[in-house]
């Protein structure tokens, strides 16, 4: 009995080892990019969705290629340059520059019939066209932009953002989201909504804003939507993401240790499909 035991976890493990490796080739903005830079993070993430996908599916090895603070359109602008390679996974993760930088959306019609770089639905088209040029069989993940609250970049204050919840060029984030998940409905690929996740709501992304209080100019922890109505002076005050206010995003957009796991484990039951 023990040399049977033996015998099929010694098979077991060789079968894993001979395990046909697949490849997957991650496209998107500083989410993705991150992945692989935690040093520019000031060290307030370990690791990244991708590094946590593979290290469950130890059969998939990844590429990344987020490109920091690109838009779908930087990315369909130089898509014969970025070396992408046949892959059985790709994932597209953007839209949340694209939204940040005010260029339009377009509508379905955009994307259907091939308009050109001058919208988000245009430029997704020009993408997943590339994707299906270099394998046609290759599985396409669609991730739809989180919701974002008011983004301060940890090495550089003065670069910040308001969040998704008002309008930027006239537009809303959600509209962007919706977008992508309407281009997944045409190419009947897997759409991850992290939009609309539970769990991910725009209140869940910090703990806190520490704000000085305009009345007293003391230090306060503001809590969503209270802190959206403080001000905030880069070079005067404090970095208002302490450590202790990290939750779903270390700063208000980009996803914590905490983040990226959730975002992780909806790609893993994806992924275990194919």
């Amino acid at each position: 009995m023990k040399k049977l035991v033996l015998f099929l976890a010694i098979l077991l493990l060789f079968a894993s080892y001979n395990k046909k490796q697949r490849t997957w080739v991650a496209i998107g903005d500083s989410i993705t990019y991150l992945n692989d830079h935690a040093n520019e993070t000031g060290n307030r993430i370990t690791k990244g969705y991708m590094t946590m996908v593979t290290q469950k599916l130890v059969d998939i090895h990844f590429i990344n290629q987020g490109h920091n603070g690109w838009t779908s359109g930087g990315i369909a602008d130089q898509i014969e340059k970025l070396g992408l390679v046949k892959a059985d996974v790709y994932s597209i993760f953007l839209g949340t520059n694209d939204w940040w930088q005010g260029r339009p959306l377009g509508n379905i019609d955009d994307y259907q019939n091939s308009s050109g770089n001058g919208t988000v639905n245009g430029s997704f088209r020009i993408i997943i066209n590339k994707l299906r040029s270099l394998n046609p069989a290759a599985k396409i993940i669609l991730i739809t932009p989180m919701q974002r609250t008011d983004f301060v970049y940890i090495n550089d204050p003065n670069n910040n953002a308001y969040g998704s919840y008002k309008e930027k060029n006239g537009q809303m984030l959600e509209q962007f989201a919706d977008a992508v998940k309407n281009i997944g409905r045409i190419e009947k690929c897997d759409v991850l909504d992290l939009y609309h996740q539970k769990g991910m709501e725009i209140e869940h992304l910090v703990k806190f804003k520490r704000l000085k209080d305009p009345a007293t100019g003391e230090y306060k922890n503001y809590r969503y939507p209270d802190y959206t109505t403080i001000p905030f002076s880069p070079g005067k005050d404090e970095y208002p993401y302490p450590v202790e206010a990290i939750d779903i995003t270390y700063d208000g957009l980009h996803p914590s240790d905490k983040g990226y796991r959730k975002i992780s484990d909806m790609l893993i039951k994806i992924m275990k499909k194919y």
